[in-house]
């Protein structure tokens, strides 16, 4: 076992223990009082279910990782990787194609394993919890879509990369960086019109109170959008969401059907008020600069390592190949990615803090917006009680009860 194989081995036991660790300790933070913030939305009931919601969801999350970690392991030191290339290597295709095949078999593999803990966490807990609406047609119409666009959409992408690193010599990278940085921003803006609806259907919100306030705030807060669509999310799940997508005039704002279902007026505003304040201080574009960054900075340590022999070695190669390298790196660089996410969720709490702020001295209603998050919160069986390693190392929004309270501590509207 040569040094990248050890570091790699130990980054992905490492990995698994410390989330291990944080889920134990955020089990074990559940606290039997609800707190006095929620008392008007849950009840006692209520309460102790959206613990043994959180309870259940944790320790399914422990055997599916601990599958995953078993299976990557026995793949890896029974010469996988290379027993599968070697078989490819066998039909003599051009590189390219093999590099397609050994990636996408081995996605194909890893999505035909995890399928059964997706039918169960689908239908048996989320069942279990009253949230599933899932019907198996469109259960299984969902994963011949994903497999279709990732064909269509990611074949293409992968082969790209592949060939500009076989044949563009040293700033291979750079090329790559930029091919990948444009194929993003132009899924950005072709995601809301071309995408997404072939998985929900997205309705023009009908004339009426709510679409007359909707649109007097966005013009007081000077914020022009295409349009403000409901979204059919009562066909998978009973849970409710709004979320902001696209650029330009291509600009969206989604209202899930089982959002506005629940919600008043005034306070369905001001969910919409969050989501442009993440528009208004420029959290778009600050994340997707950062992500340009970071592609760029991912292909250069990538030409620097894919073709090292002792990557190979590690996983028993017999030949170095750039799609295997490439598979491999991400493998070396994961500790690095683990890192950079928690970064990343510090930044994104940030922001959701500073786009609450917004909403709420822009709407000038505090309680609507806090109203909104404790009816989201019971709905959606939320873990009012997260534990603080927990939050630091897995969540991009801050705990509920904190951000109601710093909201408070604002005064507007209370």
């Amino acid at each position: 076992m040569n040094i990248y194989a050890i570091i790699i081995l130990s980054a992905v036991i490492l990995d698994f223990i410390v989330s291990l660790i944080s889920d134990i300790l955020n089990l074990r933070h559940l606290s039997p009082d609800l707190p006095e913030t929620f008392k008007d939305v849950f009840d006692e009931d209520r309460y102790r279910k959206s613990q043994e919601y959180t309870r259940v969801t944790t320790r399914f999350g422990f055997l599916t990782s601990g599958f995953d970690l078993v299976i990557t392991l026995i793949f890896w030191f029974a010469g996988g990787f290379n027993l599968l290339d070697q078989a490819i290597l066998t039909w003599q295709l051009h590189p390219i194609w093999n590099g397609l095949l050994f990636i996408g078999i081995l996605i194909f593999a890893k999505s035909i394993l995890s399928l059964p803990f997706s039918i169960y966490s689908t239908f048996v807990i989320e069942e279990r919890f009253g949230f599933n609406k899932t019907t198996l047609k469109t259960f299984v119409l969902d994963l011949v879509k994903g497999i279709a666009l990732s064909l269509v959409i990611g074949g293409p992408l992968l082969a790209g990369i592949l060939a500009l690193f076989m044949y563009a010599g040293p700033i291979a990278w750079l090329y790559c960086w930029a091919v990948t940085t444009l194929f993003n921003l132009i899924i950005q803006f072709i995601a809301p019109t071309w995408i997404m609806p072939l998985f929900n259907k997205f309705t023009p919100l009908e004339e009426g109170e709510l679409r007359k306030r909707i649109l007097e705030y966005a013009k007081k807060v000077q914020y022009s959008l295409s349009g403000v669509f409901i979204i059919d999310g009562s066909k998978r799940s009973s849970k409710s969401n709004a979320f902001f997508t696209g650029f330009g005039k291509n600009k969206r704002i989604a209202l899930f059907d089982t959002l506005i279902e629940k919600h008043t007026v005034p306070e369905l505003v001001s969910v919409l008020a969050h989501e442009i304040g993440h528009y208004k201080k420029k959290h778009v574009i600050t994340g997707m600069l950062i992500s340009i960054l970071h592609t760029g900075v991912l292909f250069f340590l990538l030409s620097l390592f894919f073709t090292q022999k002792g990557l190979f070695d590690a996983f028993y190669m017999t030949q170095i190949s750039v799609y295997a390298g490439m598979l491999f790196f991400g493998m070396l660089y994961a500790p690095v990615e683990m890192i950079l996410s928690i970064l990343m969720h510090m930044l994104s709490r940030h922001h959701e803090f500073q786009a609450d702020r917004f909403a709420i001295e822009t709407t000038g209603d505090a309680n609507a917006f806090i109203n909104a998050l404790k009816k989201l919160s019971a709905h959606n069986l939320s873990n009012l009680t997260p534990h603080p390693f927990h939050v630091f190392l897995n969540y991009s929004h801050p705990p509920v009860l904190q951000r109601i309270q710093t909201m408070q501590k604002m005064k507007p509207g209370i």
